[in-house]
């Protein structure tokens, strides 16, 4: 990757600017050795050399990484993907690029389906990012995959990050949150909402049935939806389908809840009506009893150009927020 500029943070005042980048692929491939080589990865490796490494480029996420560099910020959230084969070298690379974005303490990463690709025989893996990962509750340390969620806070901002990721089968990039996972979820849903703070949760895959492709989903996304209903959440941000897309449920509180996903951070050209390169920014007040989220697009419009504004709305739930 090209050179950094630090990321602007601001102290975690009202509103709180919290900014979400996903699947950034970063290139070229690295670490392909035998000891990793399998089925999976060998298609991987030629769909990588045939279309993708076309698709995402590292100097375009240099580019967004420059302009998210001159936004005051609290905290960048990236939702997985930052490998492509999900091999030892990449999950290197991927940890030199996060601390690139700023200290552990101000940035958090979940992984996704290519950072948890195909087994890799006891190998660590994205576990590399532990301290972007951790929980800043002593109550609840992350020491291993089995431990997600972890918490973090940020101001009155609560930061859930689960891991979706899973090794799958070649042509298969589902997602599993799993039983244990989905319980520790449930009971930091229902203590933070009590302890008055702004829930956002940050996983790779959407999670809600029917929101990626077959081959491409949640497994457990009905009954992760369930615990977003029963216990609330403010936020829900993703990456995983390259696309922008915004739902909405209704928390059993009556209280709506966004899941927003976000574009790829690095696509120089469009695949199936996918978008180039964007991130978002949210901002975060609270609103009359409630919370105010602003959201504002940042990206490019054409694979050389400048990363510019694309658009701002204010997150407000339909009338009928469960649609």
């Amino acid at each position: 990757m090209a050179g950094h500029q630090h990321v602007m943070y601001v102290p975690a005042t009202l509103p709180v600017a919290i900014a979400h980048l996903s699947d950034i692929h970063i290139g070229p491939l690295v670490g392909l050795s035998p000891r990793f080589w399998n089925t999976k990865r060998a298609l991987g490796f030629l769909n990588w050399h045939r279309k993708r490494r076309f698709v995402h480029r590292s100097e375009v996420a240099d580019r967004l990484v420059a302009d998210l560099a001159q936004q005051p910020l609290d905290h960048v959230a990236v939702s997985g993907d930052l490998a492509n084969l999900g091999l030892p070298a990449e999950h290197e690379r991927a940890l030199a690029w996060l601390a690139k974005l700023g200290p552990p303490d101000r940035v958090s990463v979940v992984p996704g389906n290519h950072d948890i690709y195909a087994e890799l025989g006891g190998d660590q893996g994205p576990m590399r990012w532990l301290e972007f990962m951790q929980s800043d509750v002593s109550d609840e340390p992350l020491t291993s995959a089995a431990s997600f969620p972890f918490v973090r806070r940020i101001g009155r901002i609560a930061l859930i990050g689960i891991n979706s990721a899973v090794p799958t089968p070649p042509a298969i990039a589902i997602g599993r949150v799993g039983a244990e996972q989905r319980a520790r979820l449930g009971s930091m849903l229902e203590r933070l909402g009590a302890d008055g703070y702004f829930r956002l949760v940050m996983i790779h895959h959407p999670p809600l049935p029917g929101h990626a492709k077959a081959h491409h989903e949640l497994e457990d996304a009905a009954e992760v939806e369930r615990i977003l209903v029963a216990h609330g959440a403010e936020l829900v941000i993703h990456g995983h389908n390259h696309t922008s897309t915004t739902a909405w449920r209704q928390a059993e509180s009556g209280r709506p809840i966004a899941i927003v996903g976000v574009p790829s951070g690095s696509a120089a050209r469009s695949i199936k009506g996918e978008p180039l390169a964007r991130y978002h920014i949210y901002r975060i007040a609270p609103d009359a009893g409630s919370w105010r989220i602003d959201l504002e697009a940042r990206g490019i419009e054409a694979p050389d150009g400048a990363v510019v504004p694309l658009g701002k709305i204010r997150l407000a739930a339909p009338i009928a927020s469960h649609v």
